[in-house]
């Protein structure tokens, strides 16, 4: 949007729309068996957070409606409430489909606004993928495919100069990465930490700003003379979660993890924000792990929640286990001996869950 003066050199201004983007992707194993479900029934992803705002996906393996029944179909739920409408524009791709396009895709779409929660403005992939077409498709391999949801959340608008905007470009600010240098290249470190055998050079002031518990420890009564002397020993913590840590407290990134091992990481990683007072960490580790509970897992995660007061993982494991048959399957694993032992008020309200079942 653009204005200008009566007579002489126009004016000119611009309103910029503030925004943040990301995308999820949400995997359907075993599509086959979901091929059951009657037309207009789902079946919702868990939770998950782009933009600051909370989404499902909601997944119609025949449809949402009758008159699109032959087709699969996805909705785009809002998760939450909220005080006012959530602007934001989405598109929904199977995985794999160039990044290109998806960006058009994206570009090209109409704002939708969600009102609150559960609520959406209306299904746009009602159409998403004929199921003669999927089930013909590459993109369905050992009975599963993926589908790449973007959401671009439109916060708000600002007015700009457009004169100073066609001449001065000024580039995001990129303090992330001037402090993830600043931790490697280990320049101006001012106390060392030695864990696992291996030491590591960071600066005190940078961990005290993120960390209460880092605060007291390296500057609060905690430090009895040990962070003075400029060495600070961790015990029990692996080196690697250390260093996975210590980014985050510098660039508030989690490290590149390999898929098969993310979830194991982000136990321990969990455990680590809990003693250092990390609470969004936990909370992003809490989120992940949300993913990955199943038979094998979910006695394991259970304990894990309970233990170190994540309530929102917690919910996720009795929601898992509060159908009958993964009930009984995790019952019959070996995790739940140890739960058995190290909580046993859990193992009461699991075994209370299988008899009213």
């Amino acid at each position: 949007m653009a204005s200008s003066g009566v007579g002489g050199k126009p004016s000119r201004s611009a309103i910029v729309a503030d925004t943040a983007s990301g995308h999820h992707f949400l995997t359907i194993h075993g599509y086959s068996c979901t091929k059951n479900l009657p037309t207009g029934e789902k079946i919702s992803s868990r939770p998950f957070t782009v933009g600051g705002h909370r989404w499902r996906i909601e997944y119609y393996p025949n449809g949402s409606s009758s008159a699109v029944a032959d087709y699969v179909s996805f909705s785009l739920i809002l998760d939450e409430d909220v005080p006012a409408g959530v602007k934001a524009k989405h598109c929904v791709c199977l995985s794999g489909e160039a990044e290109k396009s998806q960006a058009a895709r994206l570009t090209s779409s109409s704002v939708v606004t969600f009102s609150s929660m559960r609520s959406c403005f209306y299904n746009r992939y009602s159409t998403f993928i004929r199921r003669e077409d999927l089930q013909k498709s590459k993109n369905l391999q050992n009975d599963s495919f993926t589908v790449r949801c973007d959401i671009l959340v439109v916060h708000g608008y600002r007015a700009q100069d457009a004169a100073a905007a066609a001449f001065v470009s000024v580039p995001p600010c990129d303090l992330r990465g001037d402090l993830g240098k600043l931790l490697e290249a280990e320049k101006g470190a001012d106390v060392v930490f030695e864990v696992g055998g291996e030491t590591i050079a960071v600066h005190r002031c940078v961990l005290a700003a993120r960390s209460s518990v880092f605060a007291a420890e390296l500057f609060g009564p905690m430090k009895e003379g040990k962070a003075e002397s400029g060495i600070v020993r961790v015990e029990d913590m692996e080196a690697e979660v250390f260093k996975a840590l210590l980014r985050f407290v510098y660039t508030g990134l989690l490290p590149e993890m390999r898929k098969e091992e993310e979830d194991v990481t982000c136990q321990h990683l969990l455990v680590a924000a809990d003693r250092y007072g990390m609470d969004r960490l936990k909370l992003i580790c809490e989120e992940k792990l949300c993913e990955y509970i199943d038979v094998s897992t979910a006695a394991t995660i259970l304990l894990l929640a309970e233990q170190h007061h994540c309530e929102g993982l917690k919910k996720a494991c009795f929601d898992f286990l509060a159908a009958p048959a993964n009930l009984r399957a995790t019952v019959a694993t070996d995790g739940l001996q140890h739960l058995s032992v190290s909580c046993p008020s859990l193992m009461v309200k699991l075994m209370a869950m299988s008899l009213g079942h």
